[in-house]
């Protein structure tokens, strides 16, 4: 535990939000589908994903789409297929409903405000997150970050995946990057057609 002195002198800054959001409940016939979907992804079930997968989904934008590139690209039957980490993280991160029959997860990228640059700025997805001068949790936190949009620190330099570089009104920081996500991230869109739910979409990128 840091001395109480530190976590006074944590440094102030302009914090901009993104509040969680899950709309889900305004569809129950779709948090039914969705909670289904979720235990298949938490028991590794292939056959319960793919049961909620499109004829014609989406894997990306290079025109690889379909239920047989999903299959290929995810490595759906291998154990330590990523696709379980991924869609997991979607379906736990809420999200909203665009129209009436389609719903778009997580909230990072449906709830993303149209003023802030995607690519150059990450949302905290958790509350009192520190902030530390280096990355480690043995480096002094500089501020903490509640559902707050962060910028990142694009300065060339060593990185680790467990960290993320972030701008802290000009000082750079970082953050544990389990509570970073990125707009352009993996996210889903699932559409009602003919009398069921699908996703229809599953990729990263822009």
């Amino acid at each position: 535990m840091w001395p109480t002195i530190c976590i006074v002198s944590l440094m102030l800054f302009a914090e901009l939000r993104l509040q969680p959001v899950d709309e889900a409940a305004k569809r129950p016939d779709f948090l039914a589908f969705r909670t289904e979907l979720r235990q298949a992804v938490e028991k590794h079930d292939v056959a319960g994903v793919l049961r909620a997968v499109h004829p014609k989904i989406k894997n990306g934008f290079d025109g690889d789409d379909g239920v047989e590139a999903f299959k290929k690209k995810w490595n759906v039957n291998q154990p330590d297929s990523e696709l379980w980490k991924e869609l997991g993280a979607v379906l736990a991160l809420g999200g909203t409903f665009t129209e009436r029959d389609t719903f778009t997860a997580p909230y990072t990228f449906s709830k993303w405000p149209d003023s802030v640059d995607s690519f150059d700025h990450v949302a905290v997805i958790a509350s009192n997150v520190r902030i530390r001068s280096g990355p480690d949790v043995e480096s002094a936190p500089i501020a903490t970050a509640s559902f707050s949009i962060l910028e990142l620190d694009s300065d060339p330099q060593p990185d680790t995946s467990s960290w993320t570089r972030v701008l802290i009104d000009g000082k750079r920081g970082y953050i544990k990057s389990e509570f970073v996500r990125s707009p352009i991230d993996y996210r889903a869109m699932f559409q009602f057609s003919n009398g069921r739910w699908w996703m229809t979409f599953f990729a990263a990128g822009d």
